[in-house]
């Protein structure tokens, strides 16, 4: 057993439901290495954030390669298990996201998000039989490289408003079955839903968290196992630029690079 298939399994024993995996999601190096010394037991990748940080918008709209080589960058980077947000897969085809799965292995990573938000198929989600030909491609890539792929299947119902929880819970089911070990349900944080989602869903849920939310410890008694803030940081991050930049250009003053991170500290992080 080596490195990475040990990495995969401790990966997999972090998802328990009532005790979640908090994932403050990273989009490159810095910002992984940084969540890595605040005490992360995991590194995420936040799909959003890389596109944004490569100039390219979220939504299928980043090549494959480039997304591949964060992710390499990012696992090399920290000693943690990497999980990669692969957007849909970037592929059309289930063997295309295979080759794409294949590849983020070989990059390090021990865990993918596979979301089944169809940005332009002409409808918001993809065909249950669909996605789950998809999820089922992305299993047996992991399987061929012998590595215990965390396949997290991404159920988009509530955030794209197309479904609830009967929607969502035949959703997980399908995924499941093709493959998934467990299921993330972004845009509900409403402790009845959650909680009625955790019941229902026969894996380890993921919810995405972020300022509004209930706190971690709240969705752990709701029997969530896993808590996500998705783009969230970058954006906060590129917030900081956009408030830097305006006050620098209309004021002439600095006040909003209070608080920064030193020089020094960033780049002690930065040392192998």
């Amino acid at each position: 057993m080596n490195e990475h298939h040990t990495r995969a399994l401790h990966f997999r024993s972090l998802h328990v439901p009532g005790e979640p995996l908090v994932l403050v999601n990273a989009w490159d190096a810095a910002s992984a290495r940084i969540v890595a010394a605040a005490g992360a037991r995991a590194i995420a990748t936040t799909s959003a954030g890389v596109a944004w940080s490569r100039g390219a918008p979220d939504g299928d709209a980043l090549g494959r390669d480039t997304a591949v080589d964060v992710v390499r960058r990012v696992a090399a980077t920290v000693p943690l298990p990497v999980t990669a947000d692969i957007e849909s897969g970037y592929g059309d085809t289930a063997d295309e996201v295979a080759e794409t799965v294949a590849a983020v292995l070989a990059a390090g990573a021990v865990g993918v998000n596979v979301e089944d938000a169809w940005h332009d198929g002409g409808a918001p989600l993809r065909p249950v039989e669909e996605q789950s030909a998809r999820l089922a491609a992305v299993r047996s890539a992991a399987d061929r490289a012998g590595i215990p792929l965390y396949v997290n299947a991404r159920v988009d119902t509530f955030l794209r408003g197309v479904g609830g929880i009967e929607e969502t819970v035949a959703r997980a089911g399908a995924y499941l079955a093709a493959g998934a070990d467990g299921i993330f349900v972004p845009g509900v944080v409403d402790p009845d839903t959650v909680a009625a989602l955790a019941a229902a869903i026969p894996a380890p849920l993921n919810v995405l968290a972020g300022p509004g939310a209930p706190p971690v410890p709240a969705l752990a008694k709701l029997g969530v196992a896993r808590v996500s803030l998705g783009s969230a940081v970058a954006e906060a991050a590129y917030a900081v630029a956009r408030r830097a930049a305006e006050e620098a250009l209309a004021a002439g003053t600095y006040g909003a690079l209070a608080d920064a991170l030193d020089y020094g500290t960033l780049n002690e992080l930065m040392r192998d």
